[in-house]
């Protein structure tokens, strides 16, 4: 972009080099002002660009936070049935020994 707005500057340049002082000058105004609306696109798009960077990697971090979250809650869940399960058993195999001490 800022080559094209360059090329157009110095094809304007040229083409009016003949002209008059005052239109010497309104042309290099109007150039001056292609260049600036040319860098605060540039600017606005780089600054668009990086808060939707900024965003996605946010999101990313949430989902990872979340998914390590629901893991150790499946963890935690799996640890406590293991111990319900240990548990069981060992009272039924206490029963069995009273039963056959009958």
């Amino acid at each position: 972009m800022k080559k094209f707005t360059l090329v157009a500057v110095i094809a304007v340049a040229a083409s009016v080099a003949a002209c008059s002082p005052k239109a010497k000058n309104d042309t290099a105004e109007a150039a001056n002002s292609m260049a600036a609306d040319v860098n605060a696109t540039a600017a606005a798009a780089t600054s668009t660009v990086d808060t939707a960077t900024n965003n996605a990697m946010a999101s990313a971090a949430s989902s990872l936070d979340n998914a390590q979250a629901t893991a150790q809650n499946a963890a935690d869940k799996a640890g406590s049935a293991a111990d319900k399960m240990r548990g069981a058993a060992g009272n039924a195999m206490i029963d069995a020994g009273h039963s056959m001490k009958k």
